[in-house]
């Protein structure tokens, strides 16, 4: 029997089902623990745990308690953990019972936002990085800007530094969604859009993932192409103050359409003629732009870390400065204006995720570090010492950090 590999995340972590079910066709035992619901992750035979784990609160001394129990309970071999939080609270929890192997994917509010609380909060951030790193054997990132961050800032120990770009998306599995899905005129039609220019966004409606910086392009766009309608998909009632007003999006109408969370987002890409991405949020490697990549969509995004993994200006899409509403119309009427050349670049972008993001390949790469790892650490663990720092302190500190 495999290695017991523990894989801990917040409340999105269902996301991670291919690449959990791909690591136990490769001989590992795996148990998901997560913030969010069961149902997922029972339909796909893996078993589930969950803890008390909120985005929007402040508590984290609870978390460390119960993902200490979970680990106890569970003895894994190996522990992997991803978001920030559980970044933060499993290597603490864990405390080198086990060795921790941590994906750093993105850094999160705490150095998207600008707000005085947020830029008061880094360096706690940073503080709460270096402790954790004490208590952990491998810190994975997914984009080069987080990991020369983390490496300047000495963040993570020497050599325990790996880039790995992105949690992989299953290239199979999503052209099977596209196949069984209504014909790109079929889903126009159902949502009115049957003749129109469509630009599509996929992700959290709020003003971190540069919504509000969408809307104001819009009337640009609309001035040269009036049929021009964008369509916007995902939650906002579930994001708390960092949401966007619905009454904000309905100001736009019908030129936009909010569609809300969606389980047909291939079927939805496919209907498209360009993806747009304004986050100004500080992601890994977005598993949206990846989706659009294989569904042969034009690219424009912000150009910010993990953006520039996927979009190379020029080739296949364009990348403008987060929060540049005129940037962000003058490239997305550019690319409307040319739909040959958006095509290719289209075509493009499907080959290049396909190379360098497909599933089986980012698999292969965390199961060599998990050998690598379990072959170099004795189970009594190596991590250093850190009792002078009070658990009181690092809960306090954890207060302020968003997942």
């Amino acid at each position: 029997m495999g290695p017991h590999l523990v894989c801990v995340g917040g409340e999105d972590h269902a996301f991670r089902i291919p690449f959990l079910l791909s690591l136990r066709q490769k001989g590992f035992q795996v148990t998901a623990v997560s913030s969010g619901s069961d149902a997922a992750f029972l339909q796909h035979d893996i078993p589930h745990n969950r803890y008390g784990f909120d985005r929007f609160s402040s508590g984290s001394g609870g978390a460390i308690g119960t993902i200490r129990k979970l680990i106890s309970e569970l003895r894994p071999d190996i522990v992997q953990s991803f978001d920030t939080k559980p970044n933060l609270v499993t290597p603490l929890a864990v405390r080198g019972a086990v060795p921790v192997i941590r994906t750093i994917n993105g850094l999160g509010w705490t150095f998207s936002s600008r707000e005085p609380r947020a830029m008061a909060l880094r360096p706690v951030f940073c503080g709460l990085q270096w402790v954790s790193s004490r208590w952990t054997a491998a810190t994975v990132f997914q984009n080069r800007d987080d990991q020369t961050f983390f490496e300047r800032c000495r963040l993570v120990a020497r050599g325990t530094s790996h880039l790995i770009r992105s949690s992989g998306i299953d290239v199979d599995g999503f052209a099977r969604s596209r196949q069984s899905a209504p014909s790109s005129q079929t889903m126009r039609e159902e949502l009115g859009l049957a003749s129109a220019e469509v630009i599509i966004f996929v992700g959290r409606l709020t003003r971190e993932k540069g919504i509000p910086t969408l809307l104001k392009a819009v009337p640009r766009v609309l001035e040269k192409r009036p049929n021009a309608r964008f369509v916007l998909v995902g939650p906002w009632e579930s994001e708390g103050p960092f949401a966007v007003e619905k009454s904000e999006i309905e100001r736009h109408s019908p030129h936009v359409i909010a569609l809300g969370p969606r389980r047909d987002v291939p079927a939805l890409l496919g209907m498209a003629d360009l993806f747009a991405f304004p986050t100004q949020y500080r992601e890994g490697v977005p598993r949206v732009l990846l989706e659009a990549g294989l569904a042969g969509l034009p690219i424009v995004a912000s150009n910010m870390p993990g953006c520039n993994e996927v979009v190379e200006p020029g080739w296949n899409g364009y990348l403008v400065p987060p929060g540049d509403a005129d940037a962000f119309a003058s490239q997305i009427n550019q690319v409307l204006s040319d739909r040959a050349r958006g095509n290719v670049m289209g075509v493009r972008s499907i080959e290049f995720v396909k190379q360098h993001f497909a599933l089986p390949l980012v698999v292969d790469q965390y199961c060599d570090l998990y050998e690598r790892v379990l072959g170099a650490i004795p189970r009594s663990g190596t991590a250093h010492q850190v009792s002078r720092i009070s658990k009181g302190a690092v809960i306090g500190g954890l207060d302020g950090v968003r997942q």
